[in-house]
């Protein structure tokens, strides 16, 4: 189950009931310092479902130094056909798997689901529509399989339907569902039946279902998100809450990339476990494929690691974490210890035209409006202690600067030997690739004429 845009701390938050999510981490484990692959949510999902960092996969962009990048309704690239997908190590094993709700890897054919492993898919391609009747930036397109079969101001009532028959009708087969729910921070989203509790609901349904069908013990879920809450303020924009962290989605700080895990599976996982272990969503794809009795595919490097040792015994294991803006590494947690190599938020043009990725949280000499470079001395902090107090670890002459850099530096150095970047898929975008309408205006040569032209990612 796969969320959109989550706080992270999701579980008794302070503005919201979540007796769902609660529910499930008393019988399950809960993951508090876990983190997605990147502020935004394309590049976080196809590692999710690869084992592999952003830049590995090429979800990155190269028409700008240190860009974030996704896969909006123009882009022409997305998941190329040379990575190795989740459901397409599963299938090979004989699962059955289905994808319900959002892609975001590219909409193009080549791109879509049933080209990637799964058998199945009901949902929408990407994101950030325009109003219904915008002949512009039309609005949700749906897809049922490799088909579009219309547009809805919303896909969650329908998405529900097709749940049931998920869990019942395959019974007889191993099979891989994966939920991704989208656009949690905005209310119009939701459906009158699930309005102020969509997300929540939706996940206790999943797990009541699993109990009636008498299958829970022979189920492993698990709960995440893609990035951390949208909390950019603007003249069009809301403002979620990010809690005790750092600013929110976009940004490398921890309210960008840190969100609440939480694997549940009745009978192999201790209820009621907190693991402090550093978790990752790229860790899923080796932990997923480690429950299911398979290994990891040998011929390339997977940078996620099979936690099962932690669901089982609570077994931590030391591994560092690499935050990317585009194929340039940002930021490197090791430990307690996080150093910045650079720091970013957003541009002076945009911070004066009031979008503001930092509402009420600006750090100094880390919420930047340049980019600022601090290769050769990084700024490190010890993120120890109580949430929210980002302690650096002192002047650079202290002995604990130079004990953390020398640690940090030696793993990075271990990392970037290996590192072979995949090819940038997130540069070009055209009109002509867009979702217009359901099959139809390409069979009859009524889109727009193909013009690429070069992405422009702003931050």
């Amino acid at each position: 189950i796969i969320m959109d845009d989550l706080v992270p701390l999701m579980f008794r938050w302070v503005s919201k009931e979540t007796p769902n999510l609660d529910s499930m981490a008393a019988q399950g484990m809960l993951f508090p310092d876990f983190y997605t692959a990147n502020p935004l949510c394309s590049p976080s999902r196809a590692s999710l479902l690869t084992g592999r960092l952003p830049v590995r996969n090429g979800f990155y962009t190269t028409n700008a130094y240190a860009r974030n990048a996704y896969t909006p309704q123009e882009i022409v690239g997305g998941i190329s056909k040379d990575k190795i997908l989740l459901p397409q190590v599963l299938k090979k094993k004989g699962y059955v798997n289905k994808i319900i709700g959002k892609w975001h890897l590219g909409h193009r054919a080549h791109h879509l689901p049933l080209e990637h492993g799964f058998d199945e898919w009901f949902g929408a391609p990407n994101c950030h529509f325009g109003p219904y009747n915008s002949s512009d930036r039309p609005n949700v397109p749906v897809y049922n399989n490799s088909q579009m079969v219309g547009r809805y101001t919303h896909t969650q009532p329908a998405h529900t339907p097709t749940l049931v028959p998920s869990l019942t009708q395959n019974r007889k087969h191993k099979n891989l569902l994966s939920r991704t729910l989208s656009v949690f921070a905005d209310a119009t989203h939701a459906s009158k039946r699930f309005l102020g509790k969509s997300q929540r609901g939706r996940v206790g349904q999943i797990l009541v279902w699993l109990r009636a069908l008498g299958i829970e013990k022979d189920t492993f879920v698990s709960f995440t998100s893609d990035n951390g809450a949208a909390v950019m303020s603007g003249p069009k924009q809301s403002k979620s809450l990010t809690v005790r962290f750092s600013v929110g989605k976009k940004l490398r700080l921890r309210g960008g990339m840190r969100g609440p895990a939480v694997p549940w599976w009745p009978g192999h996982i201790p209820a009621g476990t907190v693991s402090q272990q550093l978790g990752t969503v790229v860790d899923l794809f080796s932990t997923s494929l480690s429950v299911a009795g398979l290994s990891v595919p040998d011929d390339r490097l997977i940078d996620g690691l099979d936690l099962s040792p932690v669901l089982h015994n609570n077994t931590l294991i030391n591994r560092p974490l690499f935050y990317y803006r585009g194929n340039e590494m940002m930021a490197v947690r090791v430990g307690p210890y996080k150093a910045h190599y650079w720091t970013w938020s957003n541009s002076w043009e945009e911070f004066n035209q009031g979008s503001n990725f930092c509402p009420g949280q600006e750090l100094a000499g880390v919420t930047t409006h340049t980019q600022q470079e601090h290769t050769m001395q990084p700024l490190i902090f010890h993120l120890g202690g109580t949430p929210g107090r980002n302690t650096l670890s002192g002047d650079v002459v202290t002995k604990e600067y130079q004990d953390a850099l020398s640690w940090i530096t030696a793993v990075v150095g271990k990392y970037k030997k290996g590192l072979v970047p995949g090819v940038a898929q997130l540069n070009m975008c055209d009109m002509a690739v867009m979702n217009w309408a359901p099959p139809g205006c390409e069979k009859l040569g009524k889109s727009p004429k193909s013009q690429p032209w070069k992405c422009d990612w702003p931050h």
